[in-house]
């Protein structure tokens, strides 16, 4: 079977081809009564639309959503809100080679092998295309953790990365590439710029953190919250690796230099640290929750690189078109949609036990 839909309360489910006439979403057991419009999605589509600048695909789509169900009256009545996002720019033909043979890295040959056949026209669902789709789900799911506040950046590009020191969260919406640390921008346009005259690409890590989410949601076995976030995250496209708090770097540390040591506070404990990255034991301990996730160069390059045929045939291909020199710029407001879309479903199943 093929699984389009994630989430057990909150629960969301996609459909739609990045070449068919339209995307979208079905978001159900959002609660009732809230205020929604399509004017509290469209700002975070804005945000993952292609062609805003040379540094992302030139593709140019509106990304106008529709909500077709589930609200009343300009509130949420409580059953499936239906949202629709129509495809204007296709451009199918510039996609004939890979009618023919596989782009290495995409998932080309891995939908023939499970299929039989597929959708070559820009991926089909395995095109990036389908993220539009998710980061209207999480606009919505934001409404149900109104209290939460979640924040992603670009952390590295090509393996050059932010200072932290320098680190300015009012400049990650005032450059193209969702960068907090100025320098870093800079260097980024000459470095983008290349990979994209050199027909190439760059990998990139996006880091997210939400900050004001409650002691206790999640849960200690199987719905812990750092394994959902990490479920949620590794199913982005070009994502390939997901780290919450410390990540990979926690097994070079000590026990007592991992250790999140407490002191008494006003409100609860005083955390000195934060390796965790804000969940312990699958359970959210009321500090910042962190992650950070790997994106791979995008797959699709005006580079020639050796491939096969559908036949089994040597075979060279360079993909046309119209490709993000780095995908990871857009993968922005698609992890903080993950990040929102688990956040609300742990939160309905919390209050669901724990009210």
């Amino acid at each position: 079977m093929s699984v389009n839909s994630f989430g057990h309360v909150f629960r969301f489910t996609t459909w739609g081809e990045s070449h068919g006439p339209a995307i979208g979403a079905v978001v159900d057991g959002c609660p009732p009564g809230l205020a929604l419009a399509e004017a509290d999605i469209q700002p975070w589509l804005d945000k993952r639309r292609p062609g805003t600048s040379r540094f992302t695909t030139q593709r140019r789509e509106p990304d106008q959503v529709r909500i077709l169900s589930g609200v009343f009256e300009g509130r949420t009545t409580g059953t499936p809100i239906s949202l629709m996002i129509e495809n204007v720019d296709q451009r199918s033909k510039d996609y004939s080679e890979v009618a023919l043979a596989y782009r290495p890295g995409h998932a080309d040959y891995a939908y023939d092998a499970k299929y039989g056949f597929r959708d070559y026209r820009g991926g089909g669902r395995s095109s990036a295309r389908e993220t539009a789709s998710r980061v209207a789900a999480g606009a919505v799911a934001r409404l149900v953790i109104p209290q939460v506040r979640i924040r992603g950046w670009v952390e590295a590009i090509g393996g050059d990365a932010i200072d932290y020191a320098a680190f300015d969260d009012a400049t990650i919406d005032a450059n193209p590439f969702f960068c907090p640390d100025p320098a870093a921008a800079e260097r980024w346009e000459a470095l983008v710029d290349g990979a994209r005259k050199a027909g190439s690409s760059l990998g990139a890590v996006v880091a997210c953190e939400a900050v004001g989410v409650p002691a206790g949601w999640g849960a200690p076995l199987y719905a812990k919250l750092d394994a959902e976030l990490a479920h949620a995250v590794m199913g982005i496209n070009a994502v390939k690796g997901v780290e919450i708090g410390d990540g990979f770097a926690a097994a070079a540390l000590t026990g007592e230099a991992n250790a999140d040591a407490m002191r008494p506070g006003d409100d609860g404990p005083t955390f000195l640290a934060n390796h965790a990255g804000g969940i312990a034991g699958g359970i959210a301990t009321g500090q910042p929750i962190r992650l950070r996730a790997a994106f791979k160069p995008t797959s699709s390059i005006l580079t020639a690189v050796p491939t096969i045929d559908r036949d089994g045939q040597a075979a060279e291909i360079a993909t046309k078109g119209r490709h993000d020199p780095c995908v990871g710029i857009r993968g922005v407001p698609v992890v903080e949609a993950m990040m929102a879309l688990v956040l609300a479903d742990q939160a309905l199943l919390h209050r669901a036990q724990c009210s």
